[in-house]
């Protein structure tokens, strides 16, 4: 059938249709218009309007200090050795130079994120897994100048490192006071990921003060529903003022997608780190010398409580901080410094990120009635860190302490038993649901651990994802534990 034929024939058909519809086949059909005015009244767009100019001014005053930070690292492979390797047909066959197929390769490996200029000298915040295990570090303005960044410091229990750049003329962002954030707060994000122009994203402040997130070792994340996307991590989040009041670190995803649920380290500890990595060259953390573990529904009742809120004190180190100060066993810590105590991990956050020496406030509830108490904040040293379970191994988060008189009595332990006694584990330590409060560690791989001191020698030697054999004292008899 030729073309005009279908066409003529498909022309009949429509005409059809129309006529058994009862619509006239004069086609006086009126076309939809398109463009109509929409009915907004003046005021609102202008406030719309003066809206969308502050923000895109925000934008553009918070961008140029906003880096693209590129890195290198090598990255060094074991290939599977076959036994052919060493059969010497083969080797006759292929020569010698088969034999050298199973030997380590390296690789180079490139990442990319971003960070945040705070300071004309050159110094930039970023995340640690940014430069962590790098070779190289290149830093690009948002004026397209390059820099080699070098790694001033880092910590990985905050996610925080701080890198300088030899530089002039830079522009730096203000950092705020992120302890005056509030829900509901209006905040941008900015990004400058994978060597494109800066990504711009904004939303409101979800949560202040979350910790449990399973991020770092030290938490107390702001949470926002602003988009933060892989190559984002170290950008700015920023408030209406431009004050940079946290670096950006992660997205909460169950697929690798944005989620709506982002999480930036408050510029407030960040600071305090970059301070300490500036001025000492290592980091410098709080200690109180408390044993704390979580308030729970059945603990609430037994200690009078009318919420799950704060930190009870399980135990308290000996002429420590704490002890000085006249804290007791089964307080509650409710405030830290003015800052609200809803769990232990953000007191053991904030405790960490105080300086040595400073005097402050803690709230209690002692008996179920609140009271206050004046403490001075010592160093947390390397020794009493790791009686503080601060290892990378299975013993991670379990607190230990010498045997005492009173102990001996409380638990009713023979004179025989010599050891370490857990005063507390925390929640999602490797030992949780294996070890409990009031055992008796008296053997580390069957290795004697007589006190604190001995625990720590046997305990900082072992590696990260290997099992351990242990000896303790539970319920008046002595059992063997595998712990991994």
């Amino acid at each position: 059938m030729k073309k005009t034929t279908m066409t003529a024939y498909a022309v009949c058909i429509i005409l059809g249709l129309i006529a058994g519809l009862g619509i006239s086949s004069h086609f006086n059909i009126q076309t939809a218009s398109f463009g109509q005015d929409v009915n907004i009244s003046p005021a609102s767009i202008d406030i719309l309007t003066r809206t969308n100019q502050a923000m895109a001014e925000v934008a553009a005053a918070v961008k140029p200090a906003v880096v693209n930070i590129s890195s290198t690292r090598t990255i060094r492979s074991h290939p599977v050795q076959s036994p052919f390797f060493n059969d010497p047909f083969f080797r006759n066959f292929f020569g010698n130079h088969f034999g050298n197929m199973d030997q380590p390769r390296e690789h180079k490996q490139s990442g990319t994120g971003s960070g945040v200029i705070v300071d004309k000298g050159g110094y930039i915040l970023t995340n640690n897994h940014v430069v962590s295990d790098t070779d190289e570090i290149k830093v690009k303005l948002s004026d397209k100048r390059e820099f080699k960044g070098k790694i001033v410091g880092s910590d990985p229990k905050t996610d925080i490192a701080v890198i300088k750049i030899e530089a002039s003329n830079l522009p730096v962002l203000k950092i705020g006071d992120s302890d005056k954030l509030r829900v509901g707060e209006t905040v941008i994000a900015v990004g400058n990921p994978f060597g494109l122009n800066q990504t711009v994203t904004s939303g409101i402040i979800s949560a202040t003060g979350r910790a449990n997130v399973g991020i770092a070792d030290y938490e107390d994340f702001i949470q926002t529903d602003a988009a933060i996307n892989p190559g984002n991590s170290g950008g700015a989040l920023v408030n209406v003022r431009g004050e940079l009041v946290g670096i950006n670190t992660a997205i909460f995803s169950t697929s690798g997608g944005y989620q709506g649920i982002g999480f930036a380290i408050p510029t407030n500890m960040a600071k305090t780190i970059m301070d300490t990595l500036v001025q000492k060259g290592k980091i410098i953390r709080g200690w109180l010398g408390v044993s704390i573990q979580p308030v729970t529904r059945e603990l609430a009742k037994q200690f009078g409580l009318s919420s799950e809120r704060g930190a009870l004190v399980g135990d308290i180190v000996e002429n420590g901080p704490a002890e000085k100060a006249g804290v007791q066993r089964g307080d509650v810590i409710i405030e830290f410094d003015g800052k609200e105590i809803s769990d232990p991990a953000l007191l053991r956050t904030a405790v960490a990120n105080t300086v040595p020496g400073k005097e402050v406030t803690l709230k209690l509830l002692r008996d179920g009635k609140p009271i206050e108490s004046k403490v001075i904040i010592a160093e947390l040293t390397p020794d009493l860190a790791k009686q503080s379970g601060d290892f990378d191994n299975s013993l991670k988060g379990v607190h230990v302490q010498d045997i005492s008189p009173d102990m001996k009595n409380a638990f009713d332990l023979p004179k025989r038993i010599t050891g370490v006694v857990i005063t507390d584990i925390e929640q999602g330590s490797p030992a949780e649901s294996i070890l409990n409060r009031g055992d008796v560690i008296m053997e580390i791989n069957k290795k004697p651990v007589g006190n604190t001191k001995a625990y720590a020698a046997v305990v900082s030697k072992l590696k990260s994802g290997k099992s351990m054999l242990l000896l303790i004292y539970r319920n008046g008899s002595a059992i063997y534990l595998s712990l991994s």
